[in-house]
């Protein structure tokens, strides 16, 4: 049966354009955003601008101060040693449960990735790289095939994407971070969940992955 898809509002396109902007990194954490500015800059009126904040205040990527105006987020060292210990949390049981109900699956998307990544790295293409980054740890939770643990990931994963272009573009962190991406993936091949797991705590973790020195 054919299905007509609905278009987007102008509520969703200005979400998704401010989404991927933040994302990006071409909006910076703490900016302030303008209604009227963004309303000018897309070709829309203010109404559907006030319903994108709203969309994504709900997503956590912009908070409203009263009296002040709408804002990017911002993450204090201590709300990143939370996230972070979340992503360990999410990331390991993911992982696990990949390895237990698709693993062959897991490892051939991972691969993949891995071979893009090491050509991203070779054209020092870090956009590309860390789009993949992304991918990468998103995989896990498709393979996971739990949707209640994607949905637990989903609420961290914007931001994390965030970080990950805004401060994991170190030329040290790449290297590191491209190394223990390998390293998960032959491990993971190789049936070694638990070894892979490891490595992937020390990857996100908040003693010795995500940024810490940048």
């Amino acid at each position: 049966m054919l299905k007509i898809e609905r278009p987007k509002s102008f509520a969703e396109q200005v979400s998704d354009v401010l989404r991927a902007q933040i994302i990006s990194g071409e909006r910076d954490m703490g900016e302030a955003l303008s209604e009227t500015k963004i309303a000018k800059e897309l070709g829309v009126s203010r109404t559907p601008v006030r319903e994108a904040f709203a969309r994504l205040e709900l997503e956590g990527l912009v908070h409203t101060e009263p009296q002040r105006g709408t804002f990017v987020f911002t993450l204090d060292r201590c709300a990143l040693v939370d996230i972070c210990d979340v992503r360990v949390c999410l990331e390991t049981a993911a992982l696990r449960k990949a390895m237990e109900r698709d693993p062959d699956g897991l490892v051939k998307s991972l691969a993949d990735i891995t071979k893009k990544m090491t050509k991203a790295r070779k054209k020092a293409d870090d956009r590309q790289y860390l789009s993949l980054d992304t991918e990468f740890h998103q995989k896990l939770f498709d393979h996971a095939q739990n949707m209640f643990l994607n949905d637990a990931f989903q609420t961290i994963a914007a931001k994390m994407a965030c970080l990950r272009n805004k401060l994991g573009n170190h030329p040290d962190h790449m290297e590191k971070s491209y190394g223990e991406h390998i390293r998960i993936c032959e491990l993971l091949a190789a049936g070694k969940t638990e070894e892979a797991s490891d490595v992937m705590i020390s990857h996100i973790g908040r003693k010795e992955g995500s940024y810490w020195n940048n």
